[in-house]
């Protein structure tokens, strides 16, 4: 993705004077590229999986040229380098670097001993995750669990829905708690909305969620347990005691939480401008402490701690390549979806409001929710966040419902999908790095479906009619 930044810093030399993309302007065409991504992603790991394996970079970044150039001719080269510029550094840089610290800062916190993965382990430790999600975030709490859940369920037969479920309840549903669980309730605390509301409004669908999807989980391991008879030889070893190695690091990852609150909470009112994107000074020092927290993880945590979780690089290079071109592809129907009533979207749009203008809070949980499957969801939810209000005093009260529908439908639904929400593609690359036969992209929309539609259904008819 740097190779398309430079080519349009080139190509853009008025860069700083660029205007956002008029949504009220574009047709839905300008969407292609990101649904071709969407089906490159879906498509070469099942038909050409080698190929996607060594090329997927390209041909990520592929699409991302496949929308730019166009962008370049037919508006204008300001238009798309503006499209770089913003999704790079106002989105995408944020983006990784907090990913990148917790994937760094969790791969060097190494849970000892093996467990061995029945029902009630895995049950337990799913419900453990889901409980830290909202503590330290989602990316959080997936990378420091995912790998002895793994291990603990190396000798299983049947491994798959482990993971899957994990991604459900660890990497999305359990970090609706809290504005540090998920990014889309960040996004909703930095634009006002409080960390008390946020806890109060959203514990319950939360609970009822987690309790439902846990039972169920317990179910279905346990078939699969009874169906597998007698288990294979584990192929990890015995021969640790069950304990924590590299404990300093939860330090450095209560240091991330700090970092990302301090960013939400100290407004200095400073800020500067990044070739036209203004960005606040609290930003870019939580950047700088998130790198500095990372490096002093890579620094000072034993090899033989990382070589113990079989920590590479490779699922955050998947991850930083792959949503590098979704934040530019996804420009242009984010822009149609802005444009409310004046762009091409305008119908379905039109679906979450009565005639008098009052929202519908049941339509606000769905459109917010199933467009967050595809489109990331922290941007989906500032769409329909502002398009409901976008005054968090009104909607933390006189539309307390529908922001609680927006919250659920983004936290909720952004488990529908790989791209839904960051650690979902990470979990996944984790668990297919040790082997895990994971689904595909529609494999995987096929188990949302089955576990989480008629989840999503309930959830509208206990707190949304």
């Amino acid at each position: 993705m740097s190779r398309v930044l430079c080519v349009f810093a080139l190509l853009c030399p008025t860069l700083a004077q660029a205007a956002g993309l008029n949504g009220a302007e574009l047709s839905l065409l300008w969407s292609l590229p990101f649904a071709g991504l969407l089906l490159s992603i879906a498509l070469f790991p099942i038909f050409a999986p080698a190929f996607w394996h060594h090329h997927f970079g390209k041909i990520a970044l592929g699409w991302a040229l496949a929308f730019l150039l166009p962008c370049a001719l037919w508006l204008s080269p300001a238009d798309a380098g503006n499209v770089v510029v913003h999704a790079m550094v106002d989105e995408y840089l944020p983006f990784i670097v907090l990913l990148f610290a917790l994937y760094t800062i969790s791969g060097g916190i190494l849970i000892t001993g093996n467990l061995h993965g029945s029902p009630a382990l895995n049950t337990g430790i799913l419900a453990l995750g889901a409980a830290c999600a909202s503590l330290m975030g989602t990316t959080g709490a997936a990378m420091l669990l995912i790998r002895p859940l793994l291990r603990a369920n190396d000798n299983r037969r049947h491994n798959v829905h482990v993971v899957v479920f994990f991604i459900f309840l660890v990497g999305n549903i359990g970090g609706g708690l809290t504005p540090i669980g998920d990014p889309p309730l960040f996004l909703g605390f930095l634009k006002g909305v409080s960390f008390s509301w946020t806890f109060q409004a959203m514990l319950l669908p939360v609970l009822t969620a987690c309790s439902l999807l846990l039972l169920a989980f317990y179910l279905l391991d346990s078939y699969y347990y009874r169906k597998e008879g007698v288990l294979p030889r584990d192929p990890t070893p015995d021969n640790h005691r069950l304990g924590v190695q590299g404990g300093f690091n939860f330090l450095l990852l209560a240091g991330v939480v700090g970092a990302v609150l301090m960013s939400g909470m100290w407004k200095p009112g400073l800020e500067l401008n990044i070739l036209g994107v203004k960005v606040g000074i609290q930003n870019l020092l939580r950047d700088g402490m998130l790198l500095g927290l990372a490096g002093a993880s890579l620094a000072f945590t034993s090899t033989r701690i990382r070589d113990g979780n079989e920590f590479n690089w490779d699922p955050i290079a998947e991850v930083g390549k792959l949503f590098g071109a979704i934040f530019i592809t996804m420009a242009p129907a984010i822009a149609i979806l802005r444009a409310g009533p004046d762009g091409a979207l305008a119908q379905l749009v039109g679906l979450v409001s009565r005639a008098d203008g009052s929202p519908i809070d049941l339509m606000y949980f769905w459109m917010t929710g199933s467009l967050s499957s595809f489109l990331d969801n922290a941007p989906t939810y500032l769409v329909f966040f502002n398009l409901a209000s976008g005054d968090p005093a009104q909607m933390m009260t006189q539309y307390s419902s529908t922001l609680l529908a927006i919250s659920a439908g983004a936290v909720f639904m952004g488990a529908n999908s790989y791209i839904g929400n960051a650690p979902n593609f990470m979990i996944k690359a984790i668990a297919e790095h040790r082997g895990v036969a994971m689904p595909g992209f529609f494999g995987y929309m096929a188990w949302a479906w089955v576990w989480l539609f008629p989840l999503c259904v309930l959830l509208s008819v206990l707190f949304f009619l």
